[in-house]
């Protein structure tokens, strides 16, 4: 309340400062006029009928304000909102040229009896004056109420970068799960008694993994080439962790590998297969990582053969952090324009396939041969 009342405060005596200045304006621009015609008039007769008037404007400035912000000039009320201003600007200052009248005739105790011949006169000379005026208003209102509507955009857009920074935070916690770091270490310290090279070479590999997650933090989108190679380190190490029981084929299509894709977007979903159908197993698993060019489509698939989804998974999605997570991040990029599944595969286990269309990474390196990440591997 204290800050509304402040701000209604120093805008009712800006609007008193500038109806001050400008009477006194006009109050010495018409003393010395007459001063140079000789005709010796008074001082605080000019001042008094001058301030009285802008006083008036004053009084009368609130009002526009209204009419200003009631009536704007925009895209499909401009013919509406001119014919408001039009009716209302005569008014305003057929009301200003009365009240000047007035006060002159009242200050200079002017005979009345030619008061229709003055206003006459002064309707002449000074009408488009005051029409003017009131238009000048208008059009300072409008472009005030421009001005704090961009700053509230540029507001709103720096809040929803922040917003947009810190959510990129939390999907790099979500991705990097604890549990998947704390089996990392949990590993690497059995390893450190059984195999060391093993061991360090894990290190190496959780040690690429988090400065590649670190370095596309802040990053919405990158080659689908820079993806493959993150999700390589990541599969490194779970191979380490499952050794044998952990098998991974590859069919990538090299036509696909400059193709834009949201960063850190396949390492969940793979995540998720290894967690769910390869982890509770005993015996060998398979996980089969699928990345095409479809016309003007791309399509991701990432397929486990382990047991599959529960009964009733679908309507428990949005509790899986990761794939709520995925879904999110493709409706904020694609909106409509793509597709995110994941069910049951006829061949057994799950599977998760993203559909987005096909936009060449504008910073990919064309000069990259394709074969550096093959197109079917297995191991």
């Amino acid at each position: 309340m204290a800050g509304h009342s402040n701000k209604a405060y120093y805008k009712a005596a800006a609007i008193i400062l500038f109806w001050t200045v400008f009477g006194l304006s006009f109050a010495l621009q018409a003393y010395l006029a007459n001063l140079y015609f000789q005709r010796h008039p008074s001082w605080w007769r000019t001042v008094s009928v001058w301030l009285i008037w802008s006083c008036g404007w004053a009084m009368l400035t609130p009002p526009v304000f209204w009419l200003a912000r009631r009536y704007p000039l925009e895209r499909g009320k401009i013919l509406r909102s001119l014919l408001v201003h039009l009716v209302a600007g005569t008014i305003y200052s057929l009301l200003s040229l009365v009240i000047y009248l007035f006060v002159y005739l009242l200050v200079n105790e002017t005979v009345w009896d030619v008061t229709f011949l003055r206003f006459q006169f002064l309707f002449v000379s000074e009408f488009h004056t005051c029409l003017l005026i009131y238009l000048i208003i208008v059009g300072l209102t409008h472009a005030y109420e421009y001005y704090s509507r961009y700053r509230e955009r540029e507001l709103a857009a720096s809040h929803l970068q922040t917003r947009l920074a810190q959510a990129e935070l939390d999907i790099l916690k979500m991705q990097l799960h604890p549990h998947f770091l704390f089996n990392t270490l949990n590993t690497i310290s059995v390893l450190m008694n059984k195999d060391v090279k093993a061991a360090d070479r894990m290190l190496g590999n959780l040690s690429d993994l988090l400065r590649a997650a670190l370095k596309n933090a802040h990053t919405n989108e990158v080659p689908l080439r820079q993806e493959l190679e993150f999700l390589n380190c990541y599969l490194e190490i779970e191979q380490t962790r499952f050794s044998d029981r952990l098998k991974v084929s590859r069919s990538i299509d090299p036509l696909a590998l400059d193709a834009s894709v949201p960063s850190l977007i396949l390492q969940p979903l793979v995540e998720n297969a290894i967690r769910h159908g390869i982890a509770p197993r005993v015996d060998t698993g398979h996980v089969e990582i699928l990345a095409r060019r479809i016309n003007g489509s791309v399509e991701l698939r990432i397929r486990d053969d382990g047991p599959g989804l529960e009964e009733g998974f679908q309507s428990d999605f949005d509790q899986h952090i990761g794939l709520s997570n995925t879904r999110a991040r493709l409706a904020q990029l694609y909106g409509s324009d793509h597709r995110f599944d994941l069910s049951n595969s006829p061949e057994g286990g799950a599977v998760a396939t993203i559909f987005i269309p096909f936009r060449r990474f504008k910073n990919s390196d064309e000069r990259r041969r394709p074969s550096e990440i093959p197109h079917t591997n297995s191991g």
